[in-house]
């Protein structure tokens, strides 16, 4: 019998505009060693780099056949280039390249909420469902809509920006030139922003979540980001009619705290048809991890 030890293993690496987080997998998702650093973003994108770089070496040992990274912005994984993201402020990142060559093993790049995404349909909640919306919800939102089936690209391959969905009316600037986008409301880093505003008190989203029945700032903050976000569903629903909407992402972890408010008040926004359930995902902050893994696996088995 092969050793624990010697089992083939993966490294999946999830670069998030807060974080950077990393594991070394084995086939049936057990997580052998996982590390987790601040991304330095105030460093510049070559420190970005260069922190991914030092992580993925943190985890790699004889027993890995391949890695997975899952990044934001726009990314072109067919060329292994990060094209451009906001948050990390990088350009035409060869990654895949970068990351290849530092180990000499076949690595596949990809988009983080792709990723999400195809966890959670693999072994989450939107598991065997054709026609689902997953959200994504961190540092900032994106989604992925699948029909029959199928995930929707867009023409430009922008599909899925419900970020920038515009859901109050002449509200927050946002840095893409609208106002009143869903992601100046309800991310995590709107969450924590927002509360900073009205306090003066820096807390992380998840901090602010955990006050909400005992401080009346949090709730206040939490209950126009849930809205925000039924707002958002509530135009999903028209246009796309998914079986399902996943929360997945780091924000996610709030569960019931994030469903339930944002279930009710879908409900009372969409009237005259059946409301789709909304279901935060028990991935969560390790979706996008999780499908780096799986899409790592894929490129080792061939």
């Amino acid at each position: 019998m092969t050793a624990a030890h010697e089992r083939p293993h993966v490294v999946a690496v999830d670069v998030g505009g807060t974080s950077i987080k990393g594991a070394r997998v084995n086939a049936d998702g057990l997580v052998a060693a996982c590390h987790a650093i601040r991304t330095p973003v105030t460093d510049g994108p070559t420190a970005v780099i260069t922190a991914i770089r030092a992580l993925v070496q943190s985890l790699l040992d004889p027993s890995v056949v391949a890695v997975g990274l899952v990044v934001p912005g726009d990314v072109d994984g067919d060329a292994g280039v990060a094209r451009y993201s906001a948050n990390l402020g990088w350009r035409d990142v060869p990654l895949r390249q970068v990351v290849g060559d530092d180990t000499g093993l076949p690595t596949v790049l990809a988009h983080d909420v792709h990723a999400a995404a195809l966890a959670e349909r693999e072994i989450g909640v939107a598991r065997d469902l054709d026609d689902v919306v997953v959200v994504a919800i961190g540092t900032g939102i994106a989604a992925v809509s699948v029909c029959a089936g199928r995930e929707v690209d867009g023409a430009a391959g922008l599909a899925g920006e419900i970020g920038h969905l515009a859901v109050v009316a002449d509200g927050e600037p946002c840095p893409c030139g609208q106002r009143g986008c869903l992601e100046r409301y309800a991310s995590a880093a709107a969450v924590a922003r927002r509360y900073a505003e009205r306090t003066g008190r820096r807390l992380r989203a998840e901090d602010v979540v955990a006050r909400r029945e005992s401080d009346e700032a949090a709730d206040a903050v939490w209950r126009e980001a849930t809205d925000a976000l039924a707002t958002a569903l509530a135009a999903c629903t028209m246009m796309i009619d998914p079986d399902v909407f996943a929360l997945t992402g780091g924000l996610a972890a709030a569960g019931a705290a994030l469903a339930e408010p944002v279930r009710t008040r879908l409900a009372e926004l969409v009237r005259f048809r059946p409301v789709p359930p909304v279901i935060a995902s028990s991935l969560a902050a390790d979706a996008g991890r999780t499908g780096a893994a799986i899409l790592a696996w894929r490129l080792g088995a061939h």
